[in-house]
């Protein structure tokens, strides 16, 4: 168990159902680009190991099983680290072609502002019958038909490698044809040019320029992820950069065979809807979703014309700084997938960002805007390592006191020492 109170409480918050939420718009704007999809926005977020990792072919020794990474229940019950823990029974329950998962996802993390131990994801899913060609010939002649139904846009898009690399971008020979591939990809792309058009189209009106707009770029660019071959994520040119906005690919054949539909092939995509809501509305700040000020609330409205965020008085931030040399048997390795935490209280824990991250947060609440690595030292005698990260203090809503954030970073310097076992300098 290594899932906080802090963590806990946030459980029933569902930002993603919640009304007049940006979370809830986002989700809300994209889920209109595919009416025919079943959608599932209310799946528990307590799932099996199995779900979360096994059942997608996560390796046991993957650093996303890590009680530095993720929270545990139990040895066998984590808090999702991504709506994927529902993907096999999604597809296994065969409802519709077509699906998408919204949902509240955990994991341990850095503090900064665009980072939050808890966010949201959606991931959409389309799948074909290789038994119901509908009077079609091929399976790619099905597929290619149902491209004509989406809806055309004339924005401009690089798309510049093959749908099909041997080395970069393997196609599962055992499973799918080219044919079938190149006819999947086509219809995967269009519909999420579809989205991203809506998406920032919503965010042109929502800023309110009445200057010319540049007109909206976007690219496929090569990836990997476990659960599909070949991968793309989709970049958008927005504000003189370029921007991933997405991942996706062809469903790895074997999830679907493992889930009972081993006659169904298809592609799947993932997001992030705060990266999306912080895009469309220019929220400079990931907690403040989880605001319940009334000046940040009142500000979105589902039936209202879209609108980017009126920042409130930007409120004086707070440094303070913390040293400690780290246990002489502790080695800091940020990708180590044990140790921290997660170590018998008897024990000397092995030290993991993530677990600073973690007392920060408990510790300081959401009044800690930043926390970051700014120094370390290795004593030229006895090797012994010594580092320093900075703290921002910053409230959202109102001004800090001196006393407040001293009391605060006191209390922060004290439960690294009784958690982390390491000495302040």
């Amino acid at each position: 168990m290594n899932t906080p109170p802090s963590i806990l409480s946030a459980i029933p918050r569902r930002l993603h159902l919640q009304k007049d939420h940006p979370i809830a718009i986002t989700r809300q704007i994209i889920e209109s680009r595919f009416p025919d999809f079943t959608t599932h926005n209310t799946l528990f977020p307590i799932v099996s190991v199995h779900q979360n990792f096994d059942s997608l072919g996560f390796p046991l020794d993957h650093p996303g099983r890590s009680r530095t990474d993720t929270y545990y229940l139990n040895k066998d019950t984590v808090l999702r680290t991504h709506t994927s823990a529902h993907q096999a029974e999604t597809f296994a329950a065969n409802q519709s072609s077509g699906y998408l998962i919204s949902a509240d996802v955990y994991r341990r993390d850095a503090i900064d502002r665009s980072h939050y131990p808890v966010f949201h994801q959606m991931e959409g899913a389309m799948t074909w019958d290789r038994t119901a060609l509908s009077g079609y010939s091929t399976l790619a002649e099905k597929i290619l038909a149902d491209v004509e139904k989406i809806p055309r846009h004339g924005i401009k898009v690089e798309d510049l490698n093959p749908t099909i690399h041997p080395e970069r971008n393997p196609l599962q020979s055992e499973f799918h044809s080219p044919e079938e591939v190149e006819a999947m990809a086509t219809h995967l792309k269009r519909s999420l040019e579809d989205v991203v058009v809506a998406i920032f189209t919503t965010a042109a009106q929502a800023s309110g320029s009445t200057a010319p707009q540049q007109p909206l770029k976007v690219r496929w660019v090569e990836a990997y992820f476990p659960f599909t071959s070949p991968s793309w994520e989709l970049e958008v040119y927005w504000q003189d950069t370029w921007l991933e906005v997405l991942g996706c690919g062809i469903v790895q054949q074997p999830i679907l065979n493992n889930a009972g539909v081993p006659h169904r092939i298809g592609w799947a995509f993932g997001l992030g809807l705060e990266r999306i809501a912080m895009l469309l509305y220019n929220i400079p700040d990931i907690r403040l979703f989880w605001s319940t000020d009334a000046r940040f609330l009142s500000q979105f409205k589902e039936s209202s014309p879209p609108k980017q965020f009126i920042p409130f008085s930007k409120y004086p931030a707070c440094f303070k700084d913390v040293s400690f040399w780290l246990p002489a048997s502790s080695h800091p390795n940020p990708t180590n997938a044990s140790g921290g935490l997660s170590q018998t209280p008897s024990s000397t824990p092995s030290f993991h960002e993530n677990d600073v991250m973690e007392i920060a947060r408990e510790v300081c609440g959401d009044l800690v805007e930043d926390v970051r690595l700014v120094d370390e030292f290795v004593h030229p005698k006895t090797g012994r390592k010594s580092l320093c990260y900075r703290t921002n203090y910053r409230s959202l809503e109102r001004t800090l006191t001196n006393e407040e954030t001293n009391g605060l970073h006191e209390r922060f310097r004290q439960q690294l020492v009784a958690k982390l076992k390491v000495e302040l300098r």
